[in-house]
């Protein structure tokens, strides 16, 4: 049997190896090696980029409601950029005709074609083009009302929208367009061409030399769900934003990847919308800074592994609550059963939902612990019934009671005005999804008042030692990167200010650490002392 500190140190060693080859792969697709024959001038086994030709050409983009083309019969030109400059960024919104096949939850594709100038593109023998559906299906959003007045928060609904159920998925109508072209001069090797750029690669043969045309990329991590509107059977135009910007070849080989991955999650029955979580991540993102993120995640993640494995191991010894706020394990267990239903609430993705309800089954295993409840079945019914509390324990629930007795005058009208504000001035889907969001902002804003408790009883006992303060220490670790990302990650005021509470709450722990230090040689509620431990561990060796 492993002792803990090998599990520990075998853990963090399985984490720096994980750590390390990903670098090595990440290093894989950002890097290419170029032809080593171009250094020379030779020709022989390289392919050479047609844009260092500097041709002239023109971007067109039509629209279909076929997947594949072979004239210009039944298409429609939206955009035409006769210049068109490989380097300049531009965005531009033109109004697209929405034809009767597609407003009856049919697909409308997008074509884009880069040519030469002056020619049409099926007459031009080394255009590329890409296509992508301009459409998608999904469920739509509930409708949020009023739940005093009923006013909906549109002023009239669609027929269509009466008549579908809520769970049916309806066409829904991409409004961005996101193109890159790679613009590096970069001369690759011909015996060992990247899988990923091959497959948008298009060679042709220029005076004894392979050249390949402009790599032409559609960015589908662009396409958000903010971005999706609802095709009803009245609609005949629909706005579409068409931005331009150029890549380098090392993030274009990093977003393919990226966008397999995606479409990965998506065969696997990730929805759009759990699908759009993780396009969040890569969006508008530096590079370097995702490199970096990458890392703090990693971290981060290790560090919730280390504090849930050393939390877990404190409560499964733990046979004694002295010292201990139960109101405040009581509450702990409260916010994280609300933050799961909220999340539920939400349609979140499942990337965080999972995590949520195991911590909430966590958070009900300690609440067991800490009333030190047995269930017994008689039947189908189940029967509770709860330990005995010994003098010392009861000591505790009386500090405990007087804690939760002042801080009840503050917290209640606060979180009573609050769902009160909520009520007359914000719109909700049902009064449940008003109360679990009274009760998540409860949570979000006041609920670090629910840790003054045990603070309180630290300070009545003059103690600090039956806490669990190895996984105090990675948690804080984690409130920490939680509060350089919640300067830079977008999310919801209530969460960000929910990172530095904890701070407020941790620092006060450790100003009462330093006060009341460690007795070694007092007997712990395992029987116990450090002092026995250490001395057994000597004579051992």
């Amino acid at each position: 049997m492993l002792s803990r500190s090998s599990f520990t140190s075998l853990v963090v060693g399985v984490f720096a190896v994980y750590v390390a080859h990903t670098c090595w792969v990440m290093y894989g697709i950002v890097y290419t090696r170029p032809c080593p024959a171009a250094a020379d001038g030779a020709a022989g086994g390289c392919v050479w980029p047609y844009l260092a030709r500097r041709p002239k050409l023109q971007l067109s983009v039509y629209t279909t409601t076929r997947s594949s083309i072979g004239a210009e019969s039944n298409i429609d030109l939206i955009l035409n950029v006769e210049d068109f400059d490989i380097e300049t960024k531009f965005e531009r919104t033109v109004n697209v005709s929405v034809p009767k096949k597609t407003r009856n939850n049919g697909t409308l594709y997008a074509f884009v074609f880069l040519h030469h100038a002056g020619v049409l593109p099926w007459h031009d023998g080394k255009q590329v083009h890409v296509v992508s559906p301009l459409t998608t299906y999904m469920v739509p959003k509930p409708e949020e009302i009023h739940l005093l007045t009923g006013e909906s928060a549109t002023q009239q609904i669609e027929a269509e929208k009466q008549t579908n159920a809520l769970d049916e998925p309806v066409s829904h109508w991409r409004s961005r367009l996101t193109l890159n072209v790679m613009v590096e001069d970069f001369v690759f090797d011909g015996s060992s061409l990247p899988a990923d750029v091959h497959r948008y690669m298009k060679m042709v043969q220029l005076e004894k030399t392979v050249h390949y045309l402009p790599i032409l990329f559609i960015d589908q991590l662009s396409n958000r769900v903010k971005d999706l509107m609802v095709i009803n059977r009245s609609t005949t135009e629909l706005p579409l934003t068409v931005s331009y910007d150029k890549i380098s070849l090392g993030k274009l080989r990093f977003w393919i990847h990226m966008q397999d991955a995606v479409y990965s999650l998506q065969q696997f029955g990730f929805s759009e919308k759990d699908a759009d979580e993780v396009k969040g991540i890569f969006v508008d993102t530096n590079l370097y800074f995702l490199a970096l993120t990458f890392f703090v995640a990693a971290f981060h993640l290790l560090f919730d592994f280390l504090a849930f494995k050393n939390d877990i191991s404190f409560w499964k010894k733990k046979k004694s609550m002295i010292g201990m706020s139960t109101k405040a394990v009581l509450w702990r267990c409260f916010s994280t059963v609300v933050i799961f239903l909220f999340l539920l609430d939400e349609q979140t993705s499942l990337l965080v939902l999972i995590p949520a309800g195991v911590g909430a089954v966590i958070e009900l295993w300690k609440v067991k612990k800490a009333l030190k409840m047995t269930i017994r079945w008689q039947g189908l019914r189940p029967k509770f019934q709860f330990g005995a509390y010994n003098d010392s324990e009861k000591k505790t629930e009386e500090y405990d009671a007087q804690a939760m007795k002042y801080l009840s005058y503050l917290l209640y009208p606060l979180c009573i005005g609050g769902a009160g504000y909520s009520l007359l001035n914000v719109k909700y889907k049902s009064w449940y999804s008003w109360l679990i969001n009274s009760f998540v902002n409860g949570v979000y804003a006041f609920g670090f008042l629910f840790m003054l408790p045990q603070l309180f009883v630290n300070y009545k006992m003059k103690s600090v030692a039956h806490l669990p303060w190895k996984a105090f220490t990675y948690k804080a670790f984690n409130t920490f990167i939680d509060d350089i990302f919640a300067f830079i990650i977008t999310m919801p005021t209530s969460h960000r200010l929910a990172c530095f509470r904890d701070d407020v709450v941790f620092l006060v722990y450790l100003y009462q650490r330093w006060l009341y230090p460690v007795d070694k040689s007092r007997v712990n509620e395992y029987g116990e002392s450090y002092e026995e431990k250490s001395k057994k561990k000597a004579h051992r060796e």
